[in-house]
């Protein structure tokens, strides 16, 4: 398979880098081609006679897979760490389960390691390491013979260093090897331009005790604490109207790409229950559900990465590093909202492939946060092209004041933002004209209301071309590095 430039470019990046240094971090948005450079790296280093076996970890059992395929291909030999294996690939789980057997390989080979979305494992030593990155700082850090660490998202939501990485003392920011961003991913034909519709409502009323409170948004609602974000996700109406113009677009793409195929990231298993059931009662489309329950959970990705299926619906499976090449369209409707979980989920409707529709669409609900991400997404794609849309939704939203349960979703009250750029928005009203043309009709609810108005958003994003070093999202906390300084953990 012919390389792309950049994958070209980071090779040699690496192997030139490697005659100083023995760690090598790549950043390389969503959808690039990190696996097959990381394969093509491992077998020049063994052509050149600089290794003699290959270990690889990652987050999830498919990737892991996944790439175990990609060394294959290119060894022409197999990675199960068996007899006359050149090496194996694990999950980041099995680390705590590696017998001394493998770790004695250390001692014995040259052994080249690939790190796959290195920032889930975190620590710059013993002290202030998670699980998954103890074993790589005691067990690889120093016996590797060589490293590559990719990501897509390099920071974490906790804000502590991530494992093998180097930070600026004093920025405090995460030192790349390589870049290559979504930008000059679309500009170089990699990466498809993404396009994101957020679903918002205003009218809105919450119940309490028989008395009513209205609300004119998302915003609105969850700026008063009355109820979570978990709540809106998980309302029918929301969950309908998100599917509605989700499942629209993706019939529309499939005229032209009948394998494209679409995403839905749900909250929980019976979340997904729910929109399974309202995808076929509703919409008489049918879906696969993915999650960590089913028997053979990767086997049933990649059965649905190679059929015409249209629908997958995933709980925590199908985020980062999944490669689908053709899903086009995606409805995030999970709970999580960190930025972190954003991307990831954007990324996986990215990768180009060559067939002739290279649209991709992710439709969330307008909850500010997500809404904010999003500005900054639209900041890496080359101007012109972005565009984000709002759209109102005609009828009523109401629910019940419940206890907060925190969302039950994963912590980011320490999660780094960057305040860059600003909207300048383009409010345009107009009458429902034509159904087939433009009209988004109220789920369940009849015939279209005649007056029904949408507001469409298009945002052209005001901002300054940003290197990745000026963001700060890419940062240590300053609390964080003041006390891993404190603890003279850091010494850069």
């Amino acid at each position: 398979m012919k390389l792309r430039n950049w994958q070209s470019e980071c090779i040699n990046s690496a192997i030139s880098k490697y005659n100083f240094k023995k760690h090598f971090l790549t950043l390389a948005t969503p959808g690039a081609g990190k696996t097959l450079m990381a394969s093509v790296l491992a077998k020049k280093l063994h052509e050149q006679g600089l290794i003699d076996l290959v270990m690889c970890f990652s987050p999830s059992s498919v990737v892991s897979s996944d790439f175990s395929d990609s060394l294959v291909d290119q060894f022409g030999t197999h990675f199960d760490g068996t007899l006359g294996a050149l090496g194996d690939s694990f999950t980041y789980q099995k680390l705590s389960s590696i017998g001394e057997k493998t770790w004695r390989l250390f001692e014995q080979y040259r052994v080249f390691v690939i790190f796959d979305e290195i920032h889930h494992c975190a620590g710059s030593s013993e002290y202030d390491a998670n699980s998954w990155g103890s074993p790589i700082i005691n067990r690889i850090q120093d016996k590797a013979a060589y490293t590559i660490a990719l990501t897509g998202t390099p920071w974490r939501s906790d804000s502590l260093p991530i494992a093998l990485s180097e930070y600026c003392k004093k920025s405090g920011q995460v030192i790349c090897d390589y870049i290559y961003g979504l930008k000059q991913a679309i500009l170089d034909d990699v990466c498809r331009v993404p396009q994101i519709v957020a679903i918002d409502n205003d009218k809105i009323t919450v119940t309490k005790n028989d008395e009513k409170h209205n609300f004119i948004s998302f915003l609105d609602v969850l700026s008063q604490n009355i109820i979570s974000y978990s709540q809106i996700v998980k309302h029918q109406l929301v969950i309908e109207q998100v599917l509605y113009r989700a499942i629209n677009k993706l019939n529309e793409i499939r005229g032209i790409n009948t394998k494209a195929g679409g995403l839905v990231v749900a909250s929980s298993i019976e979340h997904a229950r729910t929109i399974k059931q309202i995808m076929k009662s509703l919409f008489n489309t049918e879906a696969i559900i993915v999650t960590s329950n089913e028997k053979k959970p990767n086997t049933i990705i990649k059965q649905f990465r190679k059929s015409h299926d249209k629908w997958l619906i995933s709980v925590g499976m199908v985020s980062e590093g999944t490669n689908i090449p053709r899903l086009q369209v995606c409805c995030n409707l999970t709970n999580v909202k960190t930025e972190m979980y954003f991307r990831q989920i954007l990324g996986r409707i990215l990768r180009k492939t060559n067939e002739r529709n290279q649209e991709a669409y992710m439709f969330i609900p307008a909850e500010p946060n997500l809404l904010e991400f999003t500005s900054r997404v639209a900041q890496d794609i080359p101007d012109g092209l972005s565009a984000v849309t709002i759209i109102n939704m005609d009828e009523e939203l109401q629910t019940e004041i419940v206890d907060v349960d925190g969302d039950e979703e994963l912590t980011s009250n320490m999660d780094i933002v960057d305040d860059c750029g600003s909207i300048e928005l383009k409010l345009l009203e107009q009458l429902k004209t034509d159904n087939d043309e433009q009209g988004f009709p109220a789920i369940g609810q009849g015939d279209l209301d005649e007056n029904i108005r949408l507001i469409d958003i298009e945002g052209r994003f005001k901002h300054k071309q940003l290197k990745i070093e000026d963001i700060d999202m890419f940062q240590i906390s300053t609390c964080t590095m003041n006390r891993l300084n404190s603890m003279n953990l850091i010494n850069i």
